[in-house]
């Protein structure tokens, strides 16, 4: 898929933009730091997540002094013409359309746009603590499988509820209480297994593209017992959840939440037989969190048909030289958008460039 063109108004610090965009190969977005290179690739990013990949509420995305930002772009996908449009508020609720048709983000999104977001952020994908992790395969998942967002959202208002039910008990199960948590448990248990079964075959897929990614790009300057990368998913529980969140029920009274299920799995990432998030350098950690990236692109773009768009935020500023150009020999066929403030490497091929100053864009 790509896009054809992308129109802002009153986002970020774009009081109006109008960008339009080749739909194969690398198009850079250059200019100084605060320019607005990010904002771009973030409006994109937000028409194919619902949110920001900065992780910044609807509010920031608004430039100030205005209530509300819109975001509208052409999109194509397996020949389907897609207009794609985005009215983030300040107050009252965000709204998404797809050829002037309302969704949400738990609506089946088959038809709609997909991205593949590198950022410098990514390294807490593998140093951070495992909530990254888990919405790094909820995200994929969203993409490749769009009933999963819908079986996400119905666990999220399960576990909450149920966490509500947990800390309103004080330790103590009164009345109807039990029976009201025995319905959300039920709940709970039919969501979180539907989204862990499809987490553990995600992981199943992933494993060998992100191994391949990473070898790719650091093959050149790594031993090479340090290129075995292993993907594990771990449960927070063993055999049936409906039974394990039995059995942890007394645990949960007393702490007044829910502590096992989808929401306390770990994705293991291993390298050279370590835990990578506790023993792997930084240059490793930060090639890890690329191939994670790569590998899943990869996955997506053999299960959809059609890769996603690329959007790669300053990718190459925290690389040296020799990952840089390992990166620049990985990057899939299709459509993506750099942002660079920096040198590039050399054998980096672009076929546009796009200056941008001030949240003014020029070619």
């Amino acid at each position: 898929m790509y896009f054809e063109w992308l129109s802002l108004k009153d986002f970020r610090n774009y009081e109006r933009a109008d960008l339009h965009l080749v739909p194969e190969g690398i198009t850079l977005l250059q200019g100084a730091n605060g320019a607005g290179k990010t904002n771009l690739l973030e409006a994109i990013g937000y028409l194919a997540t619902s949110r920001s990949f900065r992780g910044v509420p609807s509010e920031g995305m608004v430039r100030s002094g205005t209530d509300q930002a819109v975001i509208r772009a052409q999109a194509v996908r397996k020949d389907r013409a897609l207009l794609v449009e985005a009215e983030l508020n300040r107050t009252g609720r965000d709204k998404l359309r797809v050829n002037r048709q309302s969704i949400t983000r738990s609506r089946d999104r088959e038809l709609s746009v997909s991205a593949t977001i590198f950022s410098p952020d990514d390294l807490e994908l593998v140093k951070g603590g495992p909530q990254g992790r888990r919405d790094y395969l909820d995200d994929l998942l969203a993409m490749w499988a769009p009933k999963h967002a819908a079986a996400r959202a119905e666990f999220e208002r399960a576990l909450r509820q149920r966490n509500a039910l947990l800390r309103t008990a004080n330790g103590v199960l009164r009345g109807p209480m039990a029976e009201t948590l025995a319905i959300w448990d039920t709940k709970l248990a039919v969501s979180g297994e539907a989204i862990v079964s499809a987490r553990e075959l995600l992981v199943e897929r992933l494993r060998p593209a992100v191994k391949l990614a990473y070898e790719a790009l650091c093959s050149g300057d790594a031993p090479r017992a340090r290129w075995d990368v292993h993907l594990e998913y771990e449960r927070s529980w063993e055999g049936d959840l409906l039974n394990a969140l039995g059995a942890a029920r007394e645990a949960d009274l007393w702490r007044g939440l829910t502590t096992v299920g989808p929401q306390r799995d770990e994705l293991s990432i291993v390298l050279g037989g370590l835990p990578a998030r506790t023993h792997a350098s930084q240059g490793e950690q930060r090639s890890l969190s690329l191939a994670l990236r790569l590998g899943g692109h990869g996955v997506l773009s053999g299960e959809l048909g059609s890769g996603p768009v690329l959007l790669l935020d300053d990718v190459f500023s925290e690389l040296d030289p020799g990952r840089c150009s390992a990166l620049a020999a990985s990057l899939p066929t299709g459509q993506a958008l750099l942002s660079a403030a920096g040198n590039l490497p050399g054998d980096l091929v672009f076929v546009d460039r796009v200056r941008v100053h001030d949240g003014m864009i020029e070619r």
